[in-house]
């Protein structure tokens, strides 16, 4: 990691979307790099931005008031940025079904507002954009490489991949740095507990730690992709780092892991919940995607890049923190 923190040290960095999980925990470790950090968020509600989430770092960064769909305000925002992570988002494909046009406004125009202000103030800045998983649709097979067809099930799918889409077109029409991450499943520390929308495995953690029941749908066996945030956070600046210009790569966990098993870890950590299985709804074929596995070797090959972090200590860790800042979340 000497090169990641060489290359960090003293670079003005921006994310947009910085107080939430994702960010908040990127800014944590590039403050440790000696990056100088900048971060953008509007603290909208039902997106997951704390201010909590940047205690111990707080006095080592900026932070500005932003809405990534206000062109002014990212033009001063990225003035001079050399790296960015652009995480800020609708981040629910739940919500995108019922809040569609508020999902193609932030993850829609919102990407393509921080891509013109960046072409106008900072056009040598390398950017990352995250993506996701979801973009991939129904899954016809195991691992999923990068070149698997797009064909998403949900609103937020589709406007992912039109996030990715503008990123092609900025690298290939302004020879502009950019890079785009497909992000399964993440938890751990810092991420939003209000709901259930965002985080599977951060909704669980909060039931089992409050006696809940956690819900199994059918008999629990589709596979996921679980991915602990500390390999996520590793795997974004390595790919901000070395990532070729234009280009998409998977981000996953190397376990195959079925869902009746994360719920069985969780409760392994927190035995004060309890499992229930329950039918599948009427129209689950509408969103589920079946199993997911990502193949990595794109990302791997060029990074050297693994992940590190099992399910079971990641549940752990994350129930960890919540133990001790519960108040600060729910």
């Amino acid at each position: 990691m000497e090169d990641f923190k060489e290359h960090f040290s003293g670079k003005r960095v921006v994310i947009t979307g910085g107080l939430g999980f994702i960010g908040s925990n990127l800014a944590h470790v590039l403050v440790a790099a000696g990056a100088r950090v900048v971060i953008v968020d509007a603290l909208l509600p039902p997106f997951g931005g704390n201010q909590f989430n940047v205690h111990g770092i707080r006095e080592k960064i900026e932070v500005i008031d932003g809405d990534v769909r206000d062109l002014d305000a990212m033009k001063a925002a990225l003035s001079g940025a050399e790296v960015v992570f652009h995480l800020a988002g609708q981040v629910s494909y739940l919500d995108s079904k019922q809040r569609p046009f508020d999902d193609l406004d932030f993850n829609g125009r919102g990407t393509l507002t921080v891509l013109e202000a960046l072409r106008i103030v900072a056009p040598k800045a390398r950017v990352l954009f995250s993506s996701s998983r979801l973009v991939y649709g129904k899954i016809l097979t195991l691992p999923v490489r990068e070149d698997h067809p797009t064909n998403p099930l949900s609103l937020y799918g589709i406007h992912k991949l039109l996030g990715e889409k503008y990123m092609q077109n900025y690298a290939r029409s302004y020879n502009m740095a950019t890079v785009s991450v497909r992000i399964p499943n993440p938890y751990g520390p810092r991420q939003q507990m209000r709901h259930g929308k965002y985080s599977i495995v951060g909704w669980f953690v909060r039931k089992a730690m409050e006696g809940g029941t956690l819900t199994v749908f059918g008999d629990g066996t589709q596979e996921r992709d679980y991915l602990y945030i500390s390999d996520l956070v590793e795997a974004m600046v390595q790919l901000a780092l070395m990532g070729e210009s234009g280009e998409v790569y998977n981000i996953g966990a190397h376990e195959r892991v079925k869902f009746v098993d994360m719920v069985d870890t969780v409760l392994d950590v927190l035995p004060s919940g309890k499992k229930e299985f329950i039918p599948w709804p009427d129209d689950f074929e509408k969103n589920e995607t079946g199993d997911y596995i990502a193949d990595t070797s794109k990302l791997e090959q060029l990074t050297g890049w693994k992940p590190r972090v099992s399910l079971r200590d990641g549940i752990a860790e994350m129930a960890a923190y919540y133990k001790k800042h519960q108040d600060k979340y729910w």
